[in-house]
Formats: C-alpha cells, structure tokens, sequence
C-alpha cells in the first residue's frame, strides 16, 4: 500500500512540475519579418531603414513586448530587385511564418509583393512616400499619398519658383505615376512642363538630361530620381553651371539620409518635400532623434522613411497588444482609426484605406546636411491614394499600361 502511495505521490509530483514549467517558462518568441535593400544601388537609402526598425523592435521589447512575449526581427535582402522582394516576402509568409512584415522602398517591390501579402493574409507595414492608385486591408501605407507630398509641393513650386517646370525622375512606377500626376496639376494650374526625361534605375548617364536643363533654363526641376542616380545627376548640374539659386530642384525622394551620398555641395540651397524632417524642433523629435544617434552614433541622422518605419512597429505592437492576438486580419482590425503620437506630430490610420494621415512639409537643404522648414500644412492632411485628377478606372487602366508594356513588370527594365 506504501508503495502505491509512493508511485502516486512521485506521479503527482511530476504533473505539477510539469504544469509549473508551463505556468513559469518564457512565452515564445514573435518572429516578424524585415525586409529591405542591403546591396545594390538603393541599399544607402534603405539600410537606415532597418536601423529604424530594429530599434523600434528594441524598444517594444524593452517594454515587454507583445503578449508579453519579445520580437524577433527576420531579416531579408530584397537586393534592390522587385522579383527579390517578391522571393523573400513569400519565404517570411510561408517558410517563416511571420505575421507582419516591415518593409519595401520603391513602388516596383510592393506591388510585387502585394500579391504575396494578400494570398497569406499578413500584414505588409510600407514606409516610404508613394504614387497612391492602390489600397490593400493587409497594406498599412505609413508613408504620403499623393495629396500629402507630390500635389501640395507642385503648387508650390508654382507659387514660389515659377510656372516652368522640368521633370525627371528613374524609370519605373512611382515616377511614372508621379509625372503624370504633376503634369495633370501643373496644366490645371496654369503652369508649363518644358521637358521631362526619365533614367533606369542606378544609371548615371544623366549628361543629356542635363544639357537639356541647361538649354530650356526652366524655373525649377522636380525630381523623382530614386538611389544612386541621384550622385550623379546632382554632380553634373554643378558642372555645367547650374547653381540651385538660379534654377533650384525640388526632390521626392531625398532625405537626410542621402544628402551626405550625393554630396552636401551640390544640394544646399535646393528642397525635398516629406512629412518629417529630422530638425523639427519638437520634444518628442528631439528624443527620437537622441534615442537614434546613442544606439548607431552621434553623427547618424534620420529621414522621413526612418520615422515612418519605425512608427509602423510601434503602432503595429500597440494594435496587437490591444486586441490580445497578433493575427493579422484582428491586427488589421485595431489598426483602423489608432494613432500615435510621433515624433514629426500626431499620425492616425485612416480606416477607409489603411493610409496615414501625416502633415505636410518642404524644407530647404541647409550647409550642415539639415532642412529648413520653409512651409508647413500645419496639420494632418486626410490620405487621399487616387488623386482627382482621373477616376480610379482610368489611374487603374494607367497603370496596367505600365506594366503591359514593361513586360509584367514595375520598373522599365529595357531603357
């Protein structure tokens, strides 16, 4: 009898050992995925990027995480390649299994891996500026839609530089869409555009380009040149002549980030339109931009696609914490209407389109690599993805045409 209580005793034992394992072991790791360039030509925009993003994780961590358990970011390179993007995403939705993934840059990696995202049912966080005509429920858009960035700074190029303008920008969707959006502005305005060339992607052929600039003398350029591009195009205007007081560029895509790449010389005096410049003179700015520069240095800066990515975190653990799930449909859920207080001011999710509502702003490239806000919208502008311009049928046939005639892809790849 003595001995069945004892084999009883030590079987019981080991049950409640076992369930006390369960009560007092570490809840498992969240892995989420991160994917952006760390090689080829738009590698030096998109490698702070993930900088951002990781130390957003960082921070959730530090603060118990989501669920109470931590995150784990995955890792990729989309190689500055659209079809890579699309390999990698499909390897964190299906192999890793992650249910939110932070990242893209250019228009040509969503939209490839939009399909990706929306087959899965996860979450894609998008932190950069874009040419809008799209929506998604499983695409957060943290970046401007056309009406916060490239529509307000058209007109005002038009009220402050001049009515003749010159565009260029590289060779795939989001420029694409960007001119045609500018030159439907600028006519309605009463503005002329006297030239528009387009580059592939990474070139540096850019000296017929700008001896064209140089013949027509326009009042302004507006430039949607993304990478590497940007070096030498900045280099050759310097050389033949062109200072930006006498014909000034208005950019989409440069940032802080990249002024340092292209050269401060020959950018200071001309403007970038974003939301979110490192030198806005807020407290919790001013924190943001402390908390970057003691984890990755004191000469580090920080752009308008660092801080949206980094709010893309933030609001995803905020919206997964609230709803106690990290699923992406009851994520998604949570996400319509939150907002956060971010460094650039407050950003909300629009929930008719999973947009953000972000203040617009135009700065001047100053001697020491930093904007001067020189005009501000003064509050959240509502997103607005398909710009009135057309209808949405039209901006759809318009893209579709694109890539028909690229081939089935997002990027000119035959210039």
């Amino acid at each position: 009898m003595k001995k069945v209580w004892r084999v009883g005793a030590l079987a019981l034992l080991v049950v409640l050992a076992v369930m006390g394992s369960w009560v007092w072991a570490p809840k498992p790791p969240i892995s989420v995925g991160v994917l952006h360039s760390l090689t080829g030509t738009l590698a030096a925009s998109e490698k702070p990027v993930v900088e951002a993003t990781l130390m957003a994780i960082e921070e959730v961590n530090q603060a118990g995480g989501v669920l109470a358990r931590p995150l784990v970011p995955v890792v990729m390179d989309g190689a500055s390649d659209e079809r890579q993007f699309a390999a990698k995403a499909t390897e964190l939705l299906t192999g890793q299994r992650v249910p939110v993934i932070f990242g893209c840059w250019t228009s040509a990696s969503r939209k490839r891996v939009k399909p990706i995202v929306e087959k899965a049912q996860g979450l894609l966080f998008y932190p950069v500026q874009y040419e809008g005509l799209e929506r998604s429920p499983n695409i957060i858009y943290m970046g401007a839609a056309p009406n916060q960035q490239i529509v307000p700074a058209v007109r005002w190029a038009l009220n402050q530089l001049g009515t003749r303008l010159f565009l260029v920008g590289s060779d795939y969707v989001f420029p694409r869409t960007a001119h045609a959006i500018m030159r439907a502005q600028v006519a309605a305005l009463g503005g002329q555009v006297v030239g528009e060339a387009f580059l592939p992607l990474g070139s540096t052929d850019v000296a017929t380009t700008v001896a064209r600039i140089a013949q027509l003398r326009p009042d302004a350029v507006l430039n949607t040149i993304n990478g590497d591009t940007n070096v030498a195009f900045f280099r050759e205007l310097r050389q033949r002549g062109i200072a930006s007081w006498q014909i000034p560029t208005v950019s989409f895509s440069l940032g802080e980030v990249e002024l340092p790449v292209v050269g401060l010389p020959q950018t200071v005096g001309d403007y970038a339109a974003w939301n979110y410049f490192q030198s806005l003179n807020r407290p919790t700015n001013r924190e943001f931009v402390k908390r970057f520069q003691q984890r990755y240095g004191s000469d580090r800066v920080v752009s308008d696609p660092m801080e949206a990515a980094y709010l893309g975190v933030k609001i995803w653990a905020q919206a997964a914490n609230r709803m106690g799930s990290i699923e992406p449909s009851l994520v998604g859920e949570a996400l319509a209407g939150a907002s956060i207080a971010a460094p650039q001011g407050p950003v909300y999710i629009d929930p008719e389109n999973n947009h953000a509502w972000k203040t617009v702003r135009i700065g001047q490239i100053q001697p020491n690599g930093q904007f001067d806000v020189v005009w501000d919208a003064g509050r959240p502008t509502r997103p607005l993805p398909y710009p009135i311009f057309k209808s949405e049928k039209e901006w759809d046939d318009f893209l579709t045409g694109l890539y028909q005639s690229w081939g089935g892809n997002w990027a000119n790849l035959g210039s």
